[in-house]
């Protein structure tokens, strides 16, 4: 059987190697001018790659050991961890409602309409504030974790 530590570095490596997919995936929407089809799946290839990193040690390896050692500080990265994901749900929710939109519009494959995006739907606005309420808080959360799990990390293995 695989010992714990290496079960745990893996787990570490693997989220720590998420971040630079989600930068970088944040970066395509940010130093896109206009948002097409293809710059839109182009961003969220690396954000799903981001996401998986993520999700698959937390599904697999974190959430299954959570009850066999909640305390102080499991106990605080597990919450931060959980207001991480309910914001990206938040974003999401969002986002779903922003793409159907552009895309009854015809933004994505003709994006050269001089059409305003809040004057494609009365709550637009709101799409887009609750994406980036989602977003930040998503990364603000998930950096919180990373660091509580390093920290975790470092105490249980190292010292």
């Amino acid at each position: 059987m695989v010992e714990d530590v290496t079960i745990a570095t893996l787990t570490a490596l693997s989220v720590t190697a998420s971040f630079p997919f989600f930068l970088y995936g944040a970066w395509i929407m940010i130093d896109a001018e206009t948002v097409t089809w293809d710059v839109l799946t182009y961003h969220l290839k690396f954000i799903a790659v981001g996401l998986t990193l993520t999700t698959v040690p937390m599904v697999t390896w974190m959430i299954p050991r959570l009850f066999d050692q909640l305390g102080g500080l499991s106990a605080l990265h597990a919450f931060l961890g959980l207001q991480a994901y309910a914001l990206l749900l938040a974003g999401l929710t969002g986002i779903v409602r922003i793409f159907q939109a552009k895309r009854n519009a015809d933004l994505y494959k003709n994006p050269d309409q001089d059409v305003d995006l809040n004057d494609l739907h009365e709550n637009m606005s709101a799409w887009r504030g609750r994406l980036r309420i989602g977003v930040f808080g998503y990364t603000l959360f998930w950096i919180a974790a990373w660091l509580v799990g390093i920290y975790r990390y470092v105490l249980r293995y190292f010292l």
